[in-house]
């Protein structure tokens, strides 16, 4: 049986996605995505019962006059969480001919489920059947890169590991007087922001989240999730980084990467990037995310950026959007 999602199964959907789950983490609780004003969105979420029990969630939104259903485009992955029972091969029959009839029985006409890679997930436990899933129900894929790394097990010397350009940049910065360090106040999350503004300007856009929204963050709705890091260049705020803690300090994930870009000379992206290695390995996590270098679900590739991931020895990882259409008479 599939309930389309009330305010009221709030405590019940959070604590699906964050304890029963193989595929769940805080960017799929309904905690998250109250952040956004009513209204903003047009909410068609799903939860999925069999026999009573919740199998499953699918936070999504309609758009175009309720024709088009989308993974909630309130948060950066939507897509179907599974829970931990039910990710067999008789509860994925079960949970995608449940899903599939009644996408047949609303008005949409395609369906775009953007779902995040095993990186990001709580449990060990593959997703790979679940994608086999989605291609044996004829969703059509397609694919963004990502890069992360390995921080648990870096040797002393992993800077040695890095493309030549960016031990020479290390050095540059290093000879600048640059310093990093967290952002614990509201003021320092201001100057972040600032510096997040500026750098988004050479793309002639804005930052997703406000400033009010960010510190809100902090103190309250995510305190124990978002973190906050500068680089200075004596008093100056030249780069810094919002980062969030996915799956118990399993990824250090860099939301936002930002720095000024009349600074550049100083080299504050490489010094930024080693701030934030040595603070995932200082905390204790497994990975560090530095997010993907695609848009339009990957077919469009930011070169440039890629190969700047890439010059610290990073490995790649997949986030997978799942595409169903309506067949047509």
């Amino acid at each position: 049986m599939i309930v389309p999602y009330k305010e009221e199964y709030a405590p019940e959907w959070d604590k699906f996605v964050l304890n029963n789950s193989i595929n769940g983490n805080f960017l799929q609780t309904r905690n998250f995505y109250s952040y956004h004003p009513k209204g903003r969105f047009q909410d068609a979420s799903l939860m999925f019962y069999l026999d009573d029990e919740l199998a499953a969630v699918l936070p999504a939104n309609v758009v175009d006059d309720g024709k088009v259903l989308l993974a909630h485009q309130g948060s950066t992955f939507g897509g179907i969480v599974v829970g931990r029972k039910f990710a067999n091969t008789v509860g994925y029959n079960w949970i995608f001919k449940e899903m599939t009839d009644y996408f047949q029985q609303q008005i949409y006409e395609k369906v775009e489920l953007r779902m995040h890679s095993n990186l990001y997930s709580p449990s060990n436990k593959s997703n790979e059947l679940l994608d086999y899933y989605f291609q044996l129900n004829n969703f059509a894929v397609r694919s963004e890169i990502g890069f992360f790394m390995a921080v648990d097990n870096l040797t002393e010397n992993y800077v040695s590991n890095f493309e030549k350009l960016k031990k020479r940049k290390l050095n540059k910065a290093k000879k600048q007087g640059l310093t990093f360090r967290k952002l614990d106040t509201d003021i320092e999350v201001h100057e972040f922001f600032e510096v997040l503004s500026n750098n988004m300007k050479k793309f002639d856009t804005e930052p997703v989240h406000t400033e009010a929204e960010l510190c809100e963050f902090k103190n309250n709705r995510l305190k124990d999730i978002v973190s906050f890091y500068g680089v200075y260049h004596g008093k100056e705020m030249v780069a810094g980084s919002m980062v969030f803690n996915f799956c118990d300090k399993k990824v250090f994930h860099t939301q936002y990467l930002a720095s000024r870009q009349d600074k550049l000379e100083y080299c504050p992206n490489e010094f930024l990037y080693v701030g934030l290695i040595e603070a995932a390995r200082a905390e204790g996590y497994k990975y560090l995310s530095y997010g993907t270098a695609s848009l339009n679900h990957g077919m469009v590739y930011n070169e440039s950026l890629g190969r700047f991931k890439e010059g610290f020895n990073t490995d790649t990882y997949v986030n997978r959007c799942y595409i169903w259409q309506r067949e047509k008479a």
